[in-house]
Formats: structure tokens, C-alpha cells, sequence
């Protein structure tokens, strides 16, 4: 019997709060600034809580707050400890956290260990030398007798994974920028440093992490090169752009590692420590990845959720959102995963969605109508209630290093990181009263959530009616779901729970649909799904363009 069997139903609701959780993430930078640097900060975070828990969410998650030199906007770690003077304090955060729970939200932060930054203490002390106590404590390897590179190995970011170092005269491995070096997971020192780190947020009542690049903690100890993958192989990557030559390689050796899965079991022995927190875990492995996923989730020892990259790519059509779903459900018994179409890495989804700029708010209602239903539990990205595309920015203005190395071909994450917007009257839509990190999109300006507070009919009430219409059905939080038979343009399925039992049927059709209902299906009651029109009449539902409907069968 699994240790989920033997609770009552009490305690697993407060333990397992994260299963059908709704999680929004804040990026801090663009959130809200208070101290007019142009630079969101946590007391900027800590004033728009209310706003967040009206959206009707449970929990919060942090990308990177700690203090580091920002080379990759603070995935490049320096003291995993402590928070980074640009955005406050230590007691700022706690102010927040505590201001949070008061409102009813979950914390989660964001854990990079899978790297540091080069300014890392610990990392200062690896490269000064080869027998020093922190000597093994990062990745180095001789150069070939040629001078080149230990292997093939290549960057995310582009280029070699492999950086030299003259003091120690051998490279360093990094999975992205030459200044994140990867830290050595085959040291059981290393490991037990990072636990520690984590005890600390733990001890201070963190509720969760979001794991960062969660696959990537473990090389291959022989240093393998890669081989290049075949384009119809499950080797194919969704990982990075086709303009980057990281993706024509199956990465077999630099990182997804099979000793990774016993360190997975060291983080959650830890964290079973403490009551009610989780884990959700990003895996970037190509084609592979929901088998990565299958691996980390499963037996209830390791990680308690991921999310992959499988919905965050250009594909909004029944047939690909079908097979992520039952792909995963079929390989996956066990586990859980955490549904997301929009992150802080990836262009904003209403763009990547929508055919034409005219159905920005159709496309963006109908997201969030079907990705509440789907059985996972799911995280928002700041903005997207408010329906934000993806902002157009000017070269000048970027600074992603991963943008500016592949622009004009790739341009970046910019485009989605761009200042959250609050009102539509004010300077820089009220994010700060300096001049911001980033530009202010005017075409965001307009869209902000003063313009749509009061506004029955726009995407942010949408969301609000959503998510507490996903809150009002227990089958939605970790009900069964099973799919229907379907045309290419439909995607129709059941979720369960006891004796409650929905229909979903969505028309992602830019056009009107009709779509008989098996016999074996009778419809006890017509359930009004926010915004959509969709009826059902003489055993056939009826939907318009970008439409959906529900009800109990």
C-alpha cells in the first residue's frame, strides 16, 4: 500500500495541496517595482499578492531571486542563501511569504543547482587549483593532446559546453553560458552543500521548488561525446530553437543520467521532513522527455511532479494536446505533471496560438477553458490572464544572452519577460516609476489589468471564472480523464470522480462545428462553462468557432 492509500482524507488534502494545484508564476523582475530602479523587487511582489489571490489560484512559484552578477537574469547563482540587494532582503521575503500564507497562497521558489555562477565562492575555490577541498567540485577535464575540447559536447546557449581555465589549465563543463559551470553531482559533497541550501528555505517555510533543468545534474563520468541525432528518432529535440546546433545531437551523455534518480530520492527524504511541500521539476530531454518524467515521478520517492516542453511549442490542435496528455497518462501510472502553455522561456502562447491578431481574446479563453480541464495540475504565467502576445522588441533593447547570441534567427526570451502591466493611465503602466529593465509595450499598455478589472467580457474575468469553476468540481483536480473519439478539430473527453462525471467537448476550429455524441453517452445536465456557448441538441453538440462545452453525463 502507497503511503497515499494509508492517509485520511484530512491529512492528504493538506499534504497534497499541490495535486490539481493552479500555480502562477511570478518572474520578479517584471512583476512590480517599488523603488523606482526600473527592477521588480518582493515588496513589489508582497503589494500585488491580493491581486494574485484573486485570481483564484494556490499557490505562487519565484523564478530566481538570489543575489548573483545576472548574467542569465539570475539562473546564474552566487549565494543560494541569500537574495540579491536589487530585489531587497531576506526579511523582505519573509514579509512576503508570510503575507502570502495569510492569504491563503502557497510559496515556491525556483532551485538552479544544476550549475552556478562563476562567482560562486565555491567555484572560486574549485579553479585555484587541482588539489584543493572544492577541487572535484565542478566539472573539469583535460583538453585533447590537440588543445580542443575534452568532447562534443555542446552549449545550450550555443557554442561548446566546455570553457578553459588558465590557472588550472583544464576545462570547465557548462550547459549554458560560459560563465553557469556545471556542478559535479558525482560528488556526495556537492550534494549534501546543495541539500543544505534547500533546508535553508525549508527552515524558513518555503512550501515547494521548482526544479530548474532538472535533468541535467549528472554527466556521464566518461565523458562520451554525443551522437548526432536522426530527425525522425525520438532523439529530436523540442529543447532549443532549429537555429541552434545543440538540437542536432542525441544527448545521451550530458545530462538525463541514470544516477540522478537516487539523488532525486536524497531531495524528497528531505523534504518528506517537513509536512505539505512539493516538488515540480522542469525536464528538457527532447522526444524523451515524458519517459524522463515516467522515471522522476514515479514510486512517491522522488520528485512529486514535472512539466516538460511538450505544450509550449507553436502546436494548439486536439490531435498533439491528446497525445501529450495520454502519452504521459500511459506511461506514467504513478506520477503526476503539471500542464503549463506559457513560461518565462517561451513566447508568449496567445502568439503562438492565434492565426490573426483579431482572435487574440478568443484564442487566449479557449487555452485556459481547456488547459483547467485537463487532468494535471497547472501553472500560469504572469500576463497571460491578461491574453499578452509576445512582445516586439528592438535589438538595442534585448538582454537575454541566449537572444542576443542567435538574433536575428531566434530572438529570445525578452519577448515574454517584459514588465507586468497594471494600468493603463500611468507611466510604464504602473510597473515603476523609473525607466524598466525592459520597454513597456504599448500594445501591453492597453491591455492591462485596469482596463480589464471591470470588464465582464475580458480574458482576466475569463480566468477568474475558469479557475473557480475548475475549484468547484472535485473531478477536475484529480478526477479520471478519458478521451473520446474525435474529428482532427475537436478534442472531447470525460473527467470522473466518484459520481461525478463532466463531458469537455472544445472546437479549436475557426469555424462552427456540430459533433455527435456516442449512444453510450446521455447528458443529465448542461453545466454553463464561462464563456463558452456551446449546447447540445438532439445528441449532437453544437459549437461555434473557438468554442466549448460542458456537462454532466
Amino acid at each position: 500500500m502507497t503511503k497515499s492509500t494509508t492517509k485520511t482524507a484530512a491529512t492528504a488534502k493538506t499534504t497534497d495541496w499541490w495535486r490539481g494545484a493552479v500555480i502562477y508564476q511570478v518572474y520578479p523582475r517584471s512583476f512590480q517595482d517599488t523603488n523606482g530602479d526600473g527592477i521588480g523587487d518582493i515588496k513589489g511582489i508582497t503589494d500585488r499578492l491580493p491581486y494574485i489571490a484573486s485570481l483564484g489560484v494556490d499557490a505562487i512559484w519565484l523564478s530566481p531571486f538570489f543575489t548573483s552578477p545576472m548574467a542569465d537574469m539570475g539562473y546564474d547563482v552566487s549565494d543560494y542563501c541569500d537574495v540579491d540587494p536589487m530585489f531587497g532582503t531576506l526579511a523582505d521575503f519573509d514579509a512576503m511569504m508570510n503575507e502570502a500564507h495569510r492569504l491563503g497562497l502557497k510559496v515556491m521558489i525556483d532551485q538552479v543547482i544544476s550549475h552556478t555562477s562563476d562567482q560562486h565562492p565555491w567555484f572560486k575555490e574549485s579553479r585555484a587549483s587541482r588539489d584543493n577541498p572544492k577541487a572535484d567540485w565542478y566539472v573539469w577535464a583535460a583538453a585533447k593532446p590537440d588543445g580542443t575540447a575534452p568532447n562534443n559536447w555542446l552549449s545550450v546557449f550555443g557554442g561548446p559546453a566546455w570553457e578553459w581555465d588558465g590557472v588550472r589549465k583544464q576545462y570547465f563543463m557548462h550547459n549554458f553560458l560560459g560563465s553557469q559551470p556545471d556542478l559535479n553531482f558525482h560528488n556526495k559533497e556537492v550534494q549534501q552543500a546543495l541539500l543544505e541550501t534547500v533546508k535553508f528555505w525549508l527552515d524558513r517555510g518555503v512550501d515547494g521548488f521548482r526544479l530548474d533543468t532538472v535533468n541535467y545534474y549528472f554527466h556521464d563520468k566518461e565523458l562520451r561525446d554525443n551522437p548526432p541525432h536522426a530527425p525522425d528518432s525520438e532523439d529530436a529535440g523540442l529543447d532549443a530553437p532549429d537555429v541552434n546546433p545543440y538540437g542536432m545531437q542525441s544527448h545521451l551523455y550530458d545530462k538525463t543520467q541514470p544516477e540522478n534518480i537516487e539523488f532525486l530520492k536524497r531531495f524528497r527524504a528531505l523534504l518528506d521532513q517537513y509536512e505539505g511541500r512539493t516538488t515540480v521539476g522542469e525536464v528538457g530531454d527532447g522526444a524523451r522527455s515524458l519517459k524522463t518524467v515516467a522515471a522522476y515521478t514515479a514510486g512517491g520517492d522522488k520528485l512529486h511532479m514535472c512539466y516538460t516542453f511538450d505544450l509550449l511549442g507553436p502546436d494548439f490542435t486536439p490531435s498533439h494536446i491528446r497525445h501529450c496528455v495520454q502519452s504521459f497518462q500511459n506511461q506514467v501510472a504513478d506520477g503526476w505533471v503539471c500542464w503549463a502553455f506559457s513560461n518565462h522561456d517561451v513566447h508568449r502562447h496567445v502568439s503562438r496560438f492565434m492565426q490573426n491578431a483579431d482572435e487574440r481574446t478568443a484564442v487566449a479563453k479557449l487555452a485556459i477553458s481547456v488547459l483547467s480541464t485537463l487532468r494535471g495540475s497547472v501553472c500560469l504565467y504572469q500576463g497571460e490572464e491578461l491574453g499578452l502576445p509576445e512582445a516586439e522588441l528592438q535589438f538595442e533593447d534585448l538582454r537575454d544572452p541566449y537572444g542576443i547570441r542567435f538574433w536575428p534567427a531566434f530572438k529570445g526570451r525578452d519577448g515574454c519577460r517584459t514588465p507586468m502591466v497594471w494600468d493603463k493611465t500611468r507611466k510604464q503602466a504602473g510597473f515603476t516609476s523609473g525607466k524598466p529593465w525592459l520597454p513597456v509595450s504599448a500594445e501591453h499598455q492597453a491591455l492591462s489589468v485596469s482596463a480589464q478589472e471591470n470588464d465582464a467580457d475580458s480574458v482576466l474575468s475569463h480566468y477568474r471564472a475558469v479557475l473557480a469553476f475548475r475549484k468547484s468540481h472535485a473531478a477536475l483536480a484529480d478526477g479520471d480523464m478519458h478521451f473520446l473519439a474525435t474529428n482532427e478539430d475537436v478534442l472531447a473527453f470525460t473527467r470522473q470522480k466518484g459520481d461525478e462525471r463532466l463531458l469537455f467537448v472544445f472546437n479549436l476550429r475557426r469555424g462552427p462545428q456540430e459533433i455527435s455524441l456516442p449512444e453510450h453517452l446521455s447528458v443529465k445536465q448542461v453545466l454553463p462553462l464561462p464563456g463558452m456557448q456551446g449546447d447540445v441538441k438532439d445528441g449532437s453538440v453544437m459549437l461555434g468557432a473557438l468554442d466549448g462545452f460542458c456537462a454532466k453525463i
